[in-house]
């Protein structure tokens, strides 16, 4: 990249002597990465202002492996407008938006997408979306239930969980790209009822894995939303009366 690595002359407001190009550049990117590490401490302390002043919402998470269709999930819940796009990463930043299920109030975020080895350098940069793991009450886990290796990557989002110290908290499985998985699995000469029979087992194997807290779902489709939406109220309604017992109103 330099067209010349030979040393330097010195003088005032000039490199000094024996001080090579390099070692300028060297400089510089140091300097940039002291700025950008400012820069994310400064995002970490907003947004930890920002969760400290969200009262005594009930908070809701979304979480799972990177393109799972998560922020489609968030857009079709929250009826907000999140970038989602079929591709890795393509929500770096945590969404928070008040959503309203029959008059109950609570914050959705929507995360981060998990992979299976987050390099070292780019956990600080995910810092302020896991601190929201972190602190969520209920988890959504959305799965990519079309995916061929689906079973590992809610693997590597369980581990992930566990290392923040979040595998613990109440969590509902969700089932997303059910329309993709009917595509790659069934024939147009299958039966009707042999493909009910494979999904009634599917859901019945995942029933009994997640204690009926499941539910199989297609975003993009909209189908079952009215039933992921009635899970995700009875959640959050139990855990305003756990929390707040004594109120007679915990709805804001």
């Amino acid at each position: 990249m330099w067209s010349h690595l030979e040393r330097q002359g010195g003088g005032i407001g000039s490199r000094g002597p024996g001080e090579t190009e390099i070692e300028t550049d060297r400089r510089i990117v140091k300097d940039k990465i002291s700025l950008l590490r400012k820069r994310l401490e400064d995002i970490d302390r907003q947004s930890l202002t920002q969760r400290k002043e969200r009262g005594e919402f009930i908070r809701v998470a979304l979480v799972g492996y990177t393109n799972v269709g998560k922020s489609t999930l968030m857009n079709l819940l929250s009826k907000s407008e999140v970038f989602a796009e079929n591709k890795l990463f393509a929500t770096l930043d945590t969404t928070t938006r008040k959503v309203v299920f029959d008059q109950t109030p609570f914050l959705l975020s929507d995360t981060v997408g998990f992979i299976r080895k987050l390099p070292h350098h780019l956990v600080e940069s995910f810092k302020s979306t896991l601190d929201e793991v972190r602190e969520s009450d209920i988890l959504i886990h959305v799965v990519d239930i079309s995916h061929p290796q689906y079973e590992e990557q809610i693997e590597v989002v369980n581990r992930t969980l566990q290392e923040l110290k979040a595998f613990e908290k109440p969590t509902i499985m969700i089932f997303n790209k059910m329309d993709l998985y009917e595509a790659n699995t069934f024939d147009k000469w299958l039966e009707p009822e042999i493909k009910q029979d494979i999904l009634n087992t599917l859901k019945q194997d995942w029933e009994t894995k997640t204690q009926g807290n499941c539910v199989f779902i297609s975003a993009l489709e909209k189908r079952n939303i009215e039933e992921l939406r009635k899970t995700i109220l009875d959640k959050v309604t139990q855990l305003y009366k756990e929390r707040f017992p004594y109120k007679t109103e915990f709805f804001y």
